[in-house]
């Protein structure tokens, strides 16, 4: 209990003093309430006597009640304070995390579970904070006072109510080292469903189309069943104590009342001191009774703590203090080496190759060579472990992220766009634009013929991740947005590779303007994209095996030449009518 009150108060950050404080008067309120129920005894006493001191009793109960009563109003607006102000500076940090974290440790975890940690963790850390704690410290010291307070009445009396409390201590403990374990199982299990229901409902097309909905959905009819099961046995190892504790407290009144009644036959004790034991045991029992079920919500909390606690724990990249004097926009890669984490196999080995500002320079190469990693790398998606990799003179680890930032314009293959209309998805690049300017934008993108046509013009909601939209207007809209921002260095990622004919060429002629006068690093798939590029960098396996002009290239007769030899013939497929002639 020690331990988890510890972590509770450090998960309280800078709001710790403040829970300390409501953790005070939850103690002071539980005392003025174990006092209270002692002057019961009394209370009890003189009224069987028939003695005015009952008043004065019942005035002593009157004020321990209000003295209560004001305490639990510190309580509870600490604890709601902190229930507030905790949940809003955990979620703070957590995205100041995700801000800072490198991409490549981001991307490996699921939406599902990341939406749990931010959402549900938090909810269940705040919470104990917020109140339940209090309720744990009320059902454990009002009794002690009041048990303590006894002792100066009846000694006898006291050592009675203590029959309840060392057989509550074994079945707790058993609660809370069985809990602690299926808890933890539980909650992985909840944040595992969760990241495939998302994944369900976005695929939800593609699982139509293979007829992989509803039962026949096998990932996330396994995470379900994993989560049943773990519901499951998290209730079974709650029920049990639960109940053991529940029919002791009750064994445990039944032994206090018979004791009492011994004493009243023996003449040693009061009927008047029996009733108010009775109506004090009562009063306790439901507290103690529920105590068990309380533990669980502690070993939930632990839980939650250790998930935040991991996703915090994830070293950011090192960021520069200060901003860095970086002239134009010339690329350098000197020979750059790079691992993704927990892997051994290398993704790019050596590689170095200048781009030169204002110039356009293609990476080609099958798939897994390592283009995209490099344009990642060149965001400080992650460092790469040996090498250097440069901007205008100056490497990219020596720059904060929103200066690093400040010069790339990125065109994405698939375009992610905000559940929210066509403007504010332009704007994203420049939060200050005016309309005006996104107008310009989106017309320089070839996107505002389409985009006034619709029924809200530039209010129109792009739906989520863009769904309203087609591929060639979502890839526009990039585009504005690219536009926009204005940067010196665009990173276009085969922005045209899904499109139809006609969507492909509104597109192009859109990003002829975007990089106008920029220096343009292009990942290319359809290597006729990119006969005009200044440097056409080819990848295998990580390594750069040739570069140059498209002409140049083609002369080496090497690995560029056969892609593009194969490119042509593929223009020539079709498909045939191989169907038998009818006889």
């Amino acid at each position: 209990m020690i331990e988890t009150f510890s972590n509770m108060i450090e998960a309280c950050g800078s709001k710790a003093e403040v829970m300390r404080g409501s953790l005070v008067y939850a103690v002071l309120s539980a005392i003025a309430q174990g006092m209270a129920y002692a002057l019961l005894f009394p209370l009890f006493a003189a009224l069987a006597a028939g003695s005015d001191e009952a008043w004065w009793y019942l005035g002593g109960i009157v004020v321990l009640v209000l003295l209560d009563g004001l305490f639990r109003l510190g309580e509870s607006h600490g604890g709601w304070r902190v229930y507030i102000e905790v949940s809003d500076e955990t979620r703070t940090n957590l995205g100041e995390q995700l801000k800072r974290m490198p991409l490549e440790q981001l991307a490996k975890r699921q939406t599902g579970d990341l939406n749990s940690v931010l959402t549900g963790n938090v909810q269940d850390v705040v919470s104990i904070a917020g109140g339940l704690f209090g309720i744990v410290i009320n059902t454990m010291v009002a009794p002690t006072v009041t048990i303590i307070a006894t002792f100066f009445i009846d000694w006898r009396l006291a050592i009675a109510m203590l029959i309840l409390f060392p057989m509550a201590i074994p079945v707790y403990r058993t609660i809370r080292a069985a809990g602690a374990r299926e808890n933890r199982i539980s909650m992985t299990a909840h944040a595992d469903a969760a990241s495939h229901i998302v994944e369900y409902t976005q695929g939800l097309s593609v699982l139509r189309a293979t007829r992989q909905v509803g039962p026949e959905s096998q990932r996330l009819q396994a995470s379900l069943a994993r989560l049943r099961e773990a519901q499951v046995a998290g209730t079974k190892l709650v029920t049990l104590p639960s109940i053991i504790m529940s029919a002791l407290v009750q064994i445990g009144i039944l032994a206090i009342t018979a004791l009492a009644i011994s004493f009243v036959l023996a003449d040693s004790l009061s009927m008047a001191a029996v009733l108010a034991l009775i109506v004090i045991a009562i009063r306790f029992s439901e507290p103690l009774a529920l105590f068990a079920n309380m533990s669980s919500m502690f070993d939930f909390m632990e839980a939650a703590i250790d998930r935040i606690g991991e996703l915090l724990a994830v070293p950011p990249l090192p960021q520069a203090d200060s901003k860095v004097g970086v002239e134009g926009s010339h690329v350098v890669f000197d020979n750059v080496t790079f691992a993704y984490d927990q892997t051994d196999e290398e993704v790019l080995r050596g590689v170095s190759f200048e781009v030169p500002e204002r110039s356009l320079t293609a990476l080609v190469g099958s798939s897994g060579s390592g283009k995209t990693t490099i344009t990642k790398l060149l965001t400080r998606f992650a460092d790469p472990q040996t090498g250097s990799i440069e901007i205008g003179g100056v490497d990219v680890r020596s720059m904060t992220q929103t200066e690093l930032m400040r010069h790339f314009s990125v065109v994405f293959q698939d375009v992610y766009l905000f559940d929210d209309s066509i403007e504010e998805n332009i704007r994203l690049a420049k939060p200050s634009a005016t309309h005006e300017e996104i107008i310009a934008a989106a017309t320089a993108a070839n996107g505002h013929e389409f985009i006034s046509a619709l029924p809200n013009g530039y209010a129109t909601s792009v739906g989520e991740i863009g769904g309203a939209l087609s591929g060639g207007e979502r890839q526009r809209i990039s585009i504005a947005r690219a536009i926009l921002k204005d940067s010196p260095i665009v990173i276009l990622d085969e922005p045209t590779s899904a499109l139809d004919t006609e969507s492909e060429v509104a597109v192009q002629r859109a990003i002829d303007t975007l990089v106008r006068d920029k220096t343009v690093l292009v990942i290319a798939h359809r290597l006729s994209t990119v006969v005009a590029a200044d440097n056409i960098i080819v990848l295998e396996e990580g390594q750069i095996v040739e570069q140059g002009s498209h002409d140049q290239l083609l002369s080496k007769n090497g690995r560029y030449a056969d892609m593009w030899h194969a490119q042509r013939a593929d223009r020539h497929w079709q498909i045939t009518d191989t169907m038998p002639a009818e006889t």
